[in-house]
């Protein structure tokens, strides 16, 4: 393809979203890139605090296990008190907690703010999804996620570097530059991102009596979305391997903890690069089998790592599951946006944020058992069979999935969008 066409294919994936998309993309960007403490949880208690890894270990948990309960609590705000109170209030939570966790000395007090860490970060998640679901029109919604999820990789990245080198010159400087940011992350929020709750057609106060219509009873009786979110949670899980399975991986194969971040290196440089070219080739295909094939090559990218015997292969197996990972991400939002009812996309996002919570905690669990008992292979191995179920579960529950046909949503300026109920749906071949 030629520059021009590139530019145009680039123009395309990234043309029609409103005005409020932007400024929501935007906070999102910010506030990846103070991200600080996910990362360097680990090598602060271990390296700067002296404590054992197995404390890290503990630590790490804690804060996972934070985003675990958030999760259900945000999504239920989200619907009963609006999106953006939900993510003002997390992101100035997690402002103050991280500030407060870089001076925390104790292990219990280190332990416990580390939770409250996990909460706060995490709960702005069902609120954003929502969010964009309720700003951007049916048709353009897997490329809203796939840009804001490029928004999210490009914040990573940026952040990982330059946390890295801050790291080197003070922990401290990292917490507070990350408390910072996410300030800052607040201010948009604040000054440019208006309520986008649905409202009653004709009525002028939000919804009160169907949101609280949809409770998480609700969400745990749907058959269907709950399958989503099980598969979720073992598409999650394989996922969660590339930075918990692999270096241990890797490290027993005697490769340093420099050529991992060479090889997984990879990884954020190919989302950064790809995401929006393959946001323009995915937005128009069957999700049914976007969400196989991406299962498919996340499994066997995964299981390709037991033949792993370079930095360079393990770049290449690194290659096939990114690739899954830029095709799942946004379509598996979509497919969640398209199963929960308006008045209940918070609870509905809740319960899909605490799927890649509850993965993020089993995963070094299960990467340890597996590799001290049987071998890293097997772990491989456990990956691809995992993933092979996941597609033919894909396979099940989208087999006559209705189709959101769902017309544009109307332009958020100020308050809240006034919609009456979503139109019949079709049903897919």
């Amino acid at each position: 393809m030629s520059v021009a066409g590139l530019r145009r294919a680039a123009r395309e994936a990234v043309s029609g979203f409103p005005r409020e998309f932007w400024w929501l993309w935007t906070s999102t960007l910010v506030n990846r890139l103070g991200a600080f403490v996910a990362t360097f949880m680990a090598l602060y208690l271990t390296l700067d605090r002296g404590y054992s890894a197995s404390y890290a270990g503990l630590v790490v948990a804690l804060h996972g296990l934070g985003g675990v309960v958030s999760s259900l609590v945000a999504g239920v705000m989200t619907d009963r008190f609006g999106r953006r109170p939900t993510m003002l209030v997390a992101q100035l939570s997690t402002a103050v907690s991280v500030a407060v966790l870089g001076f925390m000395v104790h292990p219990v007090a280190i332990a416990a703010v580390a939770f409250v860490v996990g909460m706060a970060s995490s709960a702005s998640r069902p609120a954003v999804q929502a969010m964009i679901a309720d700003i951007v029109p049916a048709k353009d919604r897997v490329r809203a996620f796939s840009v804001n999820y490029w928004a999210i990789n490009l914040g990573f990245a940026v952040s990982s570097a330059g946390a890295g080198f801050v790291a080197e010159y003070s922990y401290l400087a990292g917490f507070v530059g990350e408390a910072v940011m996410t300030l800052i992350c607040a201010v948009v929020v604040f000054m440019k991102v208006p309520e986008s709750r649905p409202q009653e057609a004709g009525s002028a106060l939000p919804d009160a009596t169907a949101a609280d219509g949809v409770r998480l009873g609700t969400v745990l009786r749907d058959g269907r979305f709950m399958g989503v979110v099980g598969l979720s949670f073992v598409i999650a899980l394989i996922f969660q391997q590339g930075y918990v399975g692999l270096p241990v991986a890797m490290g027993a194969d005697g490769f340093s903890s420099s050529d991992f971040g060479a090889a997984v290196a990879v990884n954020g440089v190919l989302i950064v690069v790809l995401q929006i070219p393959v946001t323009r080739f995915i937005q128009s295909r069957d999700p049914r089998r976007l969400l196989i094939v991406s299962s498919l090559l996340a499994g066997y990218g995964f299981g390709l790592t037991a033949f792993a015997g370079s930095v360079g292969v393990y770049a290449l197996t690194i290659c096939v599951w990114t690739v899954a990972e830029i095709v799942n991400a946004p379509v598996q939002n979509g497919l969640v946006v398209q199963l929960s009812p308006v008045h209940g996309r918070g609870r509905y996002q809740g319960m899909y944020a605490l799927s890649w919570s509850a993965a993020a905690l089993v995963a070094p669990l299960m990467s340890g058992v597996v590799i001290d008992r049987f071998g890293a292979g097997w772990l491989w191995g456990t990956c691809a069979v995992l993933d092979t179920a996941a597609a033919f579960g894909y396979w099940l529950l989208m087999r006559n999935l209705p189709r959101d046909d769902v017309a544009s949503a109307p332009a958020v300026s100020g308050g809240s969008p006034v919609v009456g109920p979503e139109p019949a749906v079709e049903k897919a071949a």
